[in-house]
C-alpha cells in the first residue's frame, strides 16, 4: 500500500496519531523498530503502545481535574487511546487503570485490522527529506535518529539524567512570608515593577534543618540500563551539591546576598537586611500561574520532596505543578523549533507528537499525538486547522510545549491547570470546577466548528 504519511513510532503518540489519519482515509504507514531484531531498554515487548512504567492514566475526573479533562476531551475526538483503555480497564477507584497487556494488545489488534494502516517493523535512522511524516518516537529515541534530530534543530538534544526542578502554582505561594525582587535589583526588559523573582527567605536554623533534610530524604535509585548516565553539569541535583557542603547551597542557588527582606529590617538595613539563604522561584510561564524552583533541580522521591519543600518560608501550603524528578530524557526544545502546528521550522513536512515534544506522561503524549495526526489530516485534505482555546486541556497543552513556556528552563510537564488561562474573581474552592466547565463549553463550540467544515 501507498501512504500519504509516514509514523515513526508506534509508542501511544504515534498509534493515536495513526488512527486519527486513518479512520479519515489517510494512508497510513507506522514504523516501529520493535519486533525487526530491535529494542529499548525500557520496553519489554514488541507490541504497540505498551506502557513501560504505570497502568494508570491517572484521574478520570473531568469534574476538578486536568488530565480527567484532557480524558474527556479525548473521548470526545474518539481517541483510540481511551478506547483501549475501557477495554482493557481494571479497578482503581476515581483514577483509570488498565491491564497493561490487554491495553496494548487492542490497539495493536484495531491498527493492524484497519485497511488504511501499514505497520511496518523497521529502525528509522534519519528524518525524512520529503513527504509528510510524523515522528513519536518517545524519550528513549533511538541513537541514529536522535543525532538526526539534532542536526535538523540545530538545538542540543537532552539525553542524560535531566534532573528537574519542581514548579510551584503562584496562587499557593504565601506572598505575607515573601517579597518579589530581583539580585542587586537588576532587571530585564520583561520584568514587572518589583522584579523577576518571589524570594522566600530562611535563618541559619531553618537553613541548617533544610540542608540536613536534602542530606537525609529518601532518593530516587538507578534503573539498571541508567546506571552510565552521565549528569548535566547545568541540572546537578541539589542534594548532590548538599553533599559538597553545609555552605555550597549558600553561595550556589541559595545565596541571600543583593537581596532585601522587606520584613527584617533595622535603622542600619532599613530596606531590609539580606537573609542568611533564601530560596528563588522564576516566572515559568507567560500567563504568570505557575513558577520554577531555581536551582532546585533533584532526586528527592516525590513525598520526600513534598514534605521538605513545604518547610521553606511561604511554601507552607504550596501547590506542586511538577515535582523534581531525576530521568534519562530524548526531548526537543519545541518552544523554539515547533510551530503552532507542531512542525519542524525550516522543514514543515515533519511534525513531532508525544513525550519527545516535552510532554510528560501517557494521556498527554496520547493527546499530543491525537492533535498532530488531526492537524496532518487536514494538511491532506487541503484545510486549514484551527487550534482547540487555550482554555481547553488540548489548547492549553499544545500552546504550553509550542510556544507558551520559556525555552531557557522548557522541561516535560504534566497537564495542569497552572497551564490554562487564569480566572479571575473565582473563589479558590470551585476554581478547578470553573475551569472544566469553562473548558468544556469552549472545547464543544470548538469541536461543532470543526465538525461544521467538510472533510
Amino acid at each position: 500500500m501507498t501512504h500519504d504519511i509516514h509514523i515513526i513510532g508506534g509508542g501511544l503518540a504515534g498509534s493515536e496519531a495513526a488512527w486519527q489519519l486513518a479512520r479519515v482515509g489517510c494512508k497510513v504507514r507506522l514504523s516501529e523498530m520493535r519486533g525487526s531484531g530491535e529494542m529499548t531498554p525500557a520496553h519489554q515487548t514488541d507490541r504497540l503502545a505498551e506502557l513501560v512504567c504505570s497502568n494508570s492514566f491517572r484521574s478520570d475526573d473531568d469534574t476538578k481535574n486536568a488530565v480527567g479533562l484532557l480524558h474527556h476531551e479525548m473521548r470526545r475526538l474518539d481517541s483510540l487511546i481511551m478506547r483501549a483503555g475501557e477495554v482493557a480497564r481494571v479497578p482503581a477507584g476515581s483514577a483509570m487503570a488498565v491491564d497493561r497487556d490487554v491495553f496494548s494488545a487492542e490497539v495493536q489488534r484495531t491498527l493492524q485490522e484497519h485497511p488504511n494502516v501499514t505497520v511496518v517493523r523497521e529502525r528509522v535512522d534519519a528524518l525524512p527529506q520529503d513527504g509528510l511524516a510524523i515522528v513519536a518516537t518517545g524519550p528513549l529515541t533511538a541513537q541514529a535518529l536522535a543525532d538526526s534530530i539534532v542536526r535538523a534543530t540545530g538545538q542540543d538534544r537532552l539525553a542524560f539524567f535531566d534532573a528537574i526542578a519542581p514548579i510551584v502554582h503562584r496562587d499557593s505561594i504565601d506572598m505575607s512570608k515573601c517579597w518579589i525582587q530581583s539580585r542587586w535589583n537588576k532587571r530585564t526588559e520583561a520584568s514587572n515593577e518589583e522584579g523577576d523573582y518571589i524570594n522566600c527567605p530562611m535563618t541559619k536554623e531553618q537553613y541548617l534543618a533544610f540542608h540536613q533534610g536534602l542530606i537525609d530524604g529518601e532518593k530516587t535509585e538507578f534503573k539498571q540500563w541508567e546506571a552510565d548516565t552521565p549528569y548535566f553539569d547545568g541540572c546537578m541535583p541539589i542534594e548532590v551539591m548538599a553533599a559538597r557542603g553545609v555552605e555550597t547551597l549558600r553561595y550556589g542557588p541559595m545565596k541571600g546576598v543583593g537581596l532585601d527582606n522587606p520584613y527584617d529590617t533595622t535603622e542600619e538595613h532599613p530596606r531590609g537586611r539580606w537573609p542568611y539563604a533564601v530560596v528563588q522561584l522564576r516566572q515559568d510561564n507567560k500567563l504568570g500561574t505557575l513558577w520554577n524552583m531555581v536551582g532546585f533541580q533533584t532526586k528527592l522521591k516525590y513525598g520526600a520532596q513534598v514534605e521538605l519543600f513545604r518547610t521553606i518560608p511561604g511554601l507552607e501550603n504550596a501547590e506542586f505543578a511538577r515535582l523534581g524528578g531525576l530521568h534519562r530524557n530524548t526531548f526537543i526544545n519545541s518552544p523554539l523549533v515547533l510551530d503552532r502546528q507542531l512542525r519542524l521550522r525550516g522543514s514543515e513536512h515533519i511534525r513531532f507528537a508525544g513525550q519527545i515534544t516535552g510532554c510528560e506522561g501517557y494521556v498527554e503524549s496520547s493527546a499530543v499525538g491525537l492533535m498532530a495526526g488531526l492537524m496532518a489530516a487536514a494538511e491532506l485534505a487541503g484545510r486549514d486547522w484551527t487550534p482547540p482555546p487555550r482554555t481547553t486541556a488540548f489548547g492549553a497543552l499544545l500552546s504550553h510545549i509550542t510556544g507558551d513556556a520559556e525555552a531557557a528552563t522548557f522541561q516535560p510537564m504534566n497537564v495542569n491547570f497552572g497551564l490554562f488561562p487564569p480566572l479571575h474573581d473565582v473563589g479558590k474552592k470551585v476554581r478547578k470546577e470553573a475551569y472544566t466547565n469553562r473548558a468544556k463549553e469552549d472545547f464543544g463550540e470548538w469541536l461543532a466548528g470543526m465538525e461544521a467544515v467538510p472533510a
